[in-house]
């Protein structure tokens, strides 16, 4: 698939998804926000870019704690959730802006913190994205990646990814922890440290927010229900009357550019 033809399913898929991603409670979850705003460690001064920002959440949670907070996305449904959200929360020192996470339109060191979060599964190329991250960020600035992982086991990591791209067709690819942490050597990084937590919901209110094509719903409820017997998608499932309750394992990779 083509660049092209990815970004064009990425803007399908979170132009609809805008409104439903941006309120669902496993996204919206504070403690979770909080979590990644305490291993990121901000200071008063720190300039932040959150990248692939989506709605604005994780911008939102760390302008308290810096001087400024910027999110760039592709889609533009999404930035509009973002300034709804800065506007009900009167936060001042935001800014968004439209553009290429290949291409991020600002002069290298911008910025003293640069995240990103549940976006490296949809990059066709996540260490170009990261490459873009470090270029943008100061030296001795942090850089932190947050995202869920597949299994080490290349049986179950084929699965859940085959779950995920029925779910969402922009998805590419959920990494291993291993593979994650190896991007951070790629371009450059030291070794990350990793604080993790689960995103949990049920599989009701996950495909509520997704637009799978017809009739790949079933086929997901299937995978879940088969998992929760044999571990095939190699994440928490329980079945529970007419609800399947999943845990999606996440980690926050944080580090520090070299000087």
């Amino acid at each position: 698939m083509t660049d092209a033809n990815h970004q064009g399913l990425i803007l399908d898929q979170f132009t609809r998804q805008a409104t439903v991603f941006s309120t669902a409670p496993a996204i919206t979850d504070e403690d979770a926000l909080r979590t990644i705003v305490e291993a990121t460690r901000p200071a008063r001064n720190d300039r932040l870019l959150d990248v692939a920002c989506g709605p604005g959440l994780v911008v939102c949670a760390f302008a308290p704690h810096v001087r400024s907070a910027t999110g760039i996305d592709v889609t533009p449904a999404m930035l509009d959730r973002a300034r709804r959200l800065a506007a009900d929360k009167g936060v001042v020192n935001v800014a968004w802006r439209q553009g290429d996470v290949y291409a991020l339109p600002y002069e290298d060191a911008s910025f003293t913190i640069v995240t990103t979060r549940f976006s490296f599964h949809h990059f066709l190329d996540p260490a170009a994205v990261l490459r873009e991250m470090v270029r943008v960020c100061a030296p001795q600035g942090r850089i932190v990646v947050v995202d869920d992982y597949a299994s080490e086991d290349p049986a179950k990591a084929a699965a859940f990814n085959r779950l995920e791209k029925l779910r969402d067709p922009s998805h590419s690819r959920c990494l291993t922890l291993t593979e994650l942490k190896g991007l951070f050597a790629a371009v450059g990084l030291p070794q990350p440290d990793v604080t993790f937590y689960e995103l949990r919901g049920d599989v009701q209110g996950l495909l509520a927010r997704s637009f799978p094509n017809p009739g790949d719903d079933l086929e997901i409820i299937k995978m879940f229900k088969a998992s929760a017997a044999d571990d095939r998608l190699g994440i928490p499932i329980r079945v529970d009357a007419d609800r399947i309750h999943y845990a999606y394992l996440v980690a926050i990779l944080a580090t520090q550019r070299p000087a």
